[in-house]
């Protein structure tokens, strides 16, 4: 299998990110890892899994918390319900989101314990399942406090749960310090800090450092994906963050997340999230209204 190291862009104002997403009934044939924490809750699928050297078949529902760096993969066969679409909730976060202090606190040892044991990826089942499968879907409605205290809330969960296996097994360790995935998170970290400013392809390879052709062969490998459409991706999150927070108009979300041109940033906003930024705007407001919510954009 190929492997592709990702980063996620967490927006200025939150410390971790919830989404849902519609999953594809498809072999995926790339494992991924990435430096952030993730619980992944799969609904109305089944299909194999593959976690660190863990390999197995699965009959969703299930949830999963995934480690740093720990290469994971989950290819779908077929839908339980074909008439209800096949969907996962992911969480992406570090696990001192709320600061190293609360780590060191007494009351955090079970939690602790939680976290060593995600460098090998936990599966929960029974009750602990049952609970922050509801917790994971409030998380989709709310913000602020309101989700942090969710998330405090589903992390105890987990950490108490008498219903978890870990997969990997015990002597498959996670290589953090993987030279490939420190090289991808200096890149990542230099765009998540530069993006409204011109990005050069040259001044990013010397952070390697690379020549040019190189760092395109290597991003390419490394992340299934150009470093052009990378900073669009990234660029067009930001200003879907600005859009959707209502104290910008479309015209300033372009200028502040690194776009020069209304006309291009209006070009790449509906490549990537398939509508213009005035429409997108629109769905989110009527989603709204009728109480639906925003998971889906």
């Amino acid at each position: 299998m190929q492997y592709i190291y990702e980063n996620f862009t967490f927006p200025p104002d939150q410390s971790f990110t919830v989404r849902s997403e519609i999953l594809e009934i498809k072999k995926y044939t790339a494992l991924k890892s990435h430096v952030n924490f993730e619980i992944a809750l799969l609904e109305n699928c089944s299909g194999k899994r593959f976690i660190g050297d863990h390999i197995q078949d699965f009959d969703g529902p299930e949830l999963v918390l995934l480690g740093s760096y720990l290469p994971h993969c989950w290819q779908y066969y077929k839908a339980a319900d074909p008439l209800i679409p096949t969907q996962a909730v992911v969480i992406h976060f570090f696990p001192d989101f709320l600061g190293k202090e609360l780590l060191e606190k007494p009351e955090a040892k079970q939690l602790n314990l939680l976290f060593a044991k995600a460098a090998k990826g936990v599966l929960f089942t029974g009750n602990t399942l049952r609970d922050a499968k509801m917790i994971m879907h409030q998380m989709l409605y709310v913000s602020g406090l309101s989700r942090v205290a969710l998330m405090i809330r589903l992390l105890d969960v987990l950490a108490q749960s008498e219903s978890s296996v870990v997969l990997s097994s015990p002597y498959y360790n996670t290589v953090e310090s993987s030279g490939e995935a420190k090289k991808i998170n200096k890149v990542f970290d230099y765009i998540f800090q530069n993006f409204k400013d011109d990005i050069v392809l040259q001044d990013v390879a010397d952070l390697i450092p690379m020549s040019s052709a190189a760092f395109c062969r290597f991003f390419k490998r490394s992340t299934n994906r150009t470093l052009i459409d990378f900073v669009k991706e990234v660029r067009i999150g930001h200003s879907a963050k600005l859009l959707l927070e209502g104290h910008h108009n479309v015209a300033e979300a372009c200028y502040n997340s690194g776009y020069n041109n209304i006309s291009n940033f209006n070009k790449h906003f509906k490549e990537i999230k398939g509508l213009s930024p005035r429409d997108f705007i629109r769905q989110y407001e009527d989603k709204e209204k009728n109480g639906i919510g925003a998971q889906s954009l």
